[in-house]
């Protein structure tokens, strides 16, 4: 029995890892964000923000590792299991920064289905900046729109997180979770 693959996204600093860490702690399956390993590496090397030098390259990186993680969830013996992003938010950037992308892009979105998918908004009040992320608050918020467009496009019902603590937020969807 393959487990069902579920995403928790969402624009920047909306408690995406927060709540990924929640499901953690309670033994459940997770398959953490790659996009900031690739941001650490690249600027290791001297890049500052890969993704806004060179948005291309940063994509087809993380295209890669989402496809990889994607394969991985097939081999879990686990009735579900949690991904921080999936491959769709690859296309949702690109578009948001206004970048043309090769169709394999699109055609990953299309191959690589998801069983659920819960998206969480952008909250001012636990919203900061890092050295990963460069994203301003209404930058997030663009960001959002991109997300809920992208995943639309290619027939997801995206179920919204209310603004709560972490464990709630994480009740409120393993409730759902459970109940499919």
């Amino acid at each position: 029995m393959s487990a069902k693959k579920i995403v928790i996204t969402g624009g920047p600093g909306t408690g995406k890892t927060s709540i990924i860490n929640a499901l953690l702690k309670r033994n459940i399956t997770c398959l953490e964000e790659i996009s900031r390993q690739v941001t650490i590496d690249a600027q290791k090397k001297g890049i500052e923000q890969l993704f806004l030098t060179e948005p291309l390259l940063f994509s087809d990186m993380l295209l890669e590792g989402r496809q990889k993680q994607y394969h991985e969830a097939k081999t879990y013996d686990v009735p579900y299991l949690f991904l921080d992003r999936g491959i769709p938010d690859v296309v949702a950037y690109l578009d948001f920064l206004k970048t043309d992308y090769p169709n394999r892009f699109v055609s990953a979105c299309e191959a690589h289905t998801y069983d659920l998918i819960f998206i969480l908004k952008p909250w001012k009040e636990i919203y900061m900046s890092d050295n990963e992320r460069y994203e301003d608050f209404d930058q997030a918020i663009e960001i959002h729109q991109c997300l809920m467009n992208t995943y639309s496009k290619y027939g997801y019902q995206l179920h919204d997180v209310p603004f709560e603590s972490v464990e709630k937020r994480t009740d409120f969807i393993l409730n759902i979770v459970e109940n499919i």
